[in-house]
C-alpha cells in the first residue's frame, strides 16, 4: 500500500540520495504525441535542494524530449527504486522547469553539481506530491560500476562542440516542440 508524505525529508530523503539511478517521465499536451521515460545517473548530478525541491544537471543527449515537454507544459513525474537492499519506490510528481546554461540562474544552481562536461541545463522540479510504495516486484541487481562514457565524450568536443551538437541534434523534440534551441548561432 502507497502512502503519500508532505516532504522530502528524513528517510526519504536519505533513500533518494542513495541511489544510482532515477527516471524521469513527461508527456507532451497532444494525445497522439510521444510520452518519455529518461534514465538519470551521472554521479553528482542530482540532488534535493528542500523539503519541496528536487533538481539535476541535464548533459548534453542524443535527444531533448524531457526539455521539450516540460517547456510546453511543465508536468514531471520522477522515478526512484531500491534495486538492493529493502525494496521502496519513491515518486515525484510535479512542475519542471529548465534553466539553461545561458540563463543568469544557472551558475548558482550548477555549483550544487559535480562538473559535467556538455551539460546544457539544470532541470528543476517543485514536487507536488511525494509517494511511495512497496517496491516488491523490483528485482535485486547488484551495484557493478559507472560507465565513464558521456562526461569525456563531451569534454572531447569541447563547448564549441557540444553546442554544435545540441544545434544538430537537440533543437526540437520527436513531436516537433521546441527543444533545447537555446545555443546561438555558430560564428
Amino acid at each position: 500500500m502507497g502512502k503519500v508524505h508532505e516532504s522530502i525529508e528524513g528517510r526519504l530523503r536519505a533513500f533518494v540520495e542513495r541511489q544510482h539511478v532515477f527516471f524521469v517521465a513527461t508527456a507532451p499536451l497532444a494525445a497522439d504525441g510521444h510520452v518519455n521515460l529518461s534514465p538519470r545517473g551521472v554521479p553528482g548530478t542530482f540532488a534535493v535542494l528542500d523539503a519541496h525541491t528536487f533538481a539535476w544537471l541535464d548533459g548534453t543527449g542524443s535527444g531533448s524530449e524531457t526539455i521539450a515537454h516540460l517547456r510546453e507544459n511543465g508536468r514531471v513525474t520522477v522515478m526512484f527504486c531500491a534495486f538492493d537492499g529493502p525494496p521502496d519506490i519513491v515518486r515525484f510528481h510535479g512542475t519542471g522547469r529548465v534553466v539553461t546554461r545561458y540563463d543568469a540562474e544557472y551558475a548558482e544552481l550548477a555549483a550544487r553539481f559535480d562538473e559535467l562536461p556538455g551539460a546544457r541545463a539544470v532541470v528543476v522540479v517543485d514536487v507536488e506530491r511525494i509517494s511511495d510504495t512497496c517496491g516488491y516486484g523490483v528485482p535485486l541487481m547488484e551495484y557493478v560500476g559507472e560507465r565513464d562514457l558521456l562526461g569525456p565524450a563531451f569534454a572531447r568536443r569541447g563547448e564549441e562542440g557540444s553546442a554544435e551538437y545540441r544545434r544538430n541534434r537537440n533543437q526540437v523534440s520527436l513531436d516537433g516542440l521546441p527543444a533545447f534551441d537555446y545555443d546561438p548561432p555558430a560564428e
